[in-house]
């Protein structure tokens, strides 16, 4: 009789056993597909988060593409000058596109955004300074025009007038521009003379006169000379001299320059920068210094800055 108990006791603690398992199993199992669960919805986060990033930086190099192809419809026949830019940029847009296809660094994209921007924020420059040039030439030829066709009756003097037409037509269409004119001032420190930049008038050792020549198909390469003259606030040409040896000419009259350089044009853009380096120990003047740059006699930029 205590056998037969004994087995079913037996029985029963191994069915009580058994319930045990499939309990901890089922809580398990539960826990296991909540895990699973959040996991998912961490990854779908994730994943959508990631996508949003995408579109975002997608949206700002085709909102750069855009105002670049517009500012190239714009423009027309100007934007040929700068193929080798446009090539650049078009470069740069499409590097952006496959990272952020393939997901990479997205501070390395950022970086490569702002680059392009700058680049094509050049470009509008360059465009900007081709157009000026351009819309000048157009009015000086529609004036010209206008004067020969009230002239035309008078044959002894319109083929005069013709020669001298295509003369200014010439010149003015084989003008180099200079644009991005800057002056910069800077304090010399210590004994490695380290520029520091400065307005304060007291502290100016050193005026860097900075542009950039511009490209033009039509202007005649090779040596030329570029002239700087810089203008203090009481009109005074700041110079190292008086004499011949230190003026230009311009249009039959000779004009005291700052700084001069020797270069060689091939008819490509290129960045210039030149230094005057304060002679004496009495403080700069303050006020406003007028910078003006001159080639082959005829003025084709300016700029100013101002010491306090």
């Amino acid at each position: 009789m205590s056998e037969n108990v004994e087995i079913q006791e037996n029985k029963k603690s191994k069915a009580l056993g058994y319930k045990l398992a499939v309990v901890v199993l089922s809580a398990v199992i539960i826990i296991l597909l909540w895990l699973l669960n959040t996991s998912k919805q961490l990854v779908k986060e994730c994943k959508g988060q990631k996508e949003e990033i995408q579109l975002v930086l997608s949206g700002e190099l085709d909102s750069l593409m855009v105002e670049h192809k517009e500012v190239q419809n714009e423009y027309g026949e100007l934007t040929k000058q700068l193929s080798e830019k446009d090539s650049i940029i078009e470069a740069n847009a499409k590097e952006i596109k496959k990272l952020i296809a393939i997901s990479a660094d997205y501070r390395r994209i950022k970086r490569k955004l702002a680059y392009l921007r700058s680049i094509t924020q050049s470009y509008v420059d360059q465009i900007d300074s081709l157009f000026t040039v351009n819309a000048q030439l157009k009015e000086e030829v529609t004036t010209y025009k206008t004067h020969l066709r009230s002239e035309k009756a008078k044959s002894s003097s319109l083929e005069k007038e013709k020669e001298e037409l295509t003369n200014i037509i010439e010149t003015a269409a084989s003008t180099i521009a200079a644009y991005n004119v800057q002056g910069l001032t800077f304090h010399l420190r210590g004994k490695t003379l380290k520029e520091v930049p400065t307005v304060k008038a007291r502290r100016v050792d050193r005026v860097k006169i900075c542009f950039t020549l511009g490209q033009n198909l039509v202007a005649k390469p090779g040596k030329k000379t570029v002239y700087v003259r810089i203008s203090r606030p009481d009109k005074l040409i700041i110079a190292k001299g008086r004499g011949d040896a230190y003026s230009f000419e311009a249009n039959g009259t000779k004009l005291q320059y700052s700084l001069k350089k020797e270069i060689d044009y091939q008819n490509k853009a290129i960045n210039i920068c030149m230094q005057w380096d304060k002679r004496t120990n009495s403080p700069a003047m303050k006020g406003k210094y007028d910078i003006t740059i001159w080639l082959d006699g005829v003025q084709i930029g300016s700029s100013s800055f101002t010491l306090e």
